[in-house]
């Protein structure tokens, strides 16, 4: 984080953006937990930080069969809404999340879902034989499962800034993790946001349901 140096005579410290504060609080408490369990997810990014516009404040639901990924990296993060939103409610328009990011990720029936209103916005793919694919992609989530998860080479507690899997860089000073490959069956996430610099999905299908994922 970058700090401004004062010339002249002393000034009083200014109290840390509300942001930075929060930021801290997840690198020592809130990413720990997730890596520990190893109830891991995924997808990709590269030389992002969370994600790059404002999110909606809308949650939304991935699910997979199983994931196959090369290249993955998993740090801690806040996302921003826009100005006044009407979904901040108490959060000041921040949300704490965990980035996942893969170089290169396979996902076999691949289903999101948005409610809106009582009724969920549903897409599904990958779910013919040909699996959905993804080239630098991120997702920030709150929640994370997988029925099991294996990992090869991972490193746990590393710091963020240092890491070279995915491609990407994470904050300094933020604990995370990274490892060669990970694959997750029973893939699911509570995402805010998603990003890709490549995303194919085979037999897509979107429609309005009364059921998500």
């Amino acid at each position: 984080m970058a700090t401004s140096e004062h010339t002249g005579g002393e000034s009083p410290e200014r109290p840390a953006p509300r942001g930075r504060v929060r930021l801290r609080k997840a690198a020592l408490m809130g990413v720990p937990a997730f890596a520990v369990a190893a109830t891991l997810v995924v997808l990709t990014a590269q030389g992002a930080i969370a994600a790059q516009f404002a999110i909606s404040g809308m949650p939304f639901v991935v699910a997979a069969d199983r994931l196959e990924a090369d290249g993955f990296e998993q740090f801690g993060s806040l996302d921003h809404m826009a100005p006044n939103s009407p979904n901040a409610g108490d959060t000041g328009g921040q949300v704490l999340v965990v980035v996942s990011a893969i170089k290169e990720a396979k996902l076999t029936k691949l289903c999101q879902s948005v409610e809106l209103g009582g009724t969920f916005l549903h897409i599904t793919a990958g779910d013919k034989g040909t699996p959905v694919t993804a080239t630098d992609l991120t997702t920030d989530s709150t929640v994370l499962t997988g029925k099991d998860a294996r990992f090869t080479n991972i490193e746990i507690g590393g710091d963020a800034s240092e890491f070279d899997k995915a491609g990407v860089k994470g904050p300094l000073g933020v604990f995370g993790q990274q490892a060669d490959t990970v694959v997750i069956e029973k893939l699911r996430q509570t995402n805010w946001a998603t990003t890709a610099a490549k995303f194919r999905l085979p037999n897509l299908h979107l429609d309005f349901s009364s059921k998500g994922c």
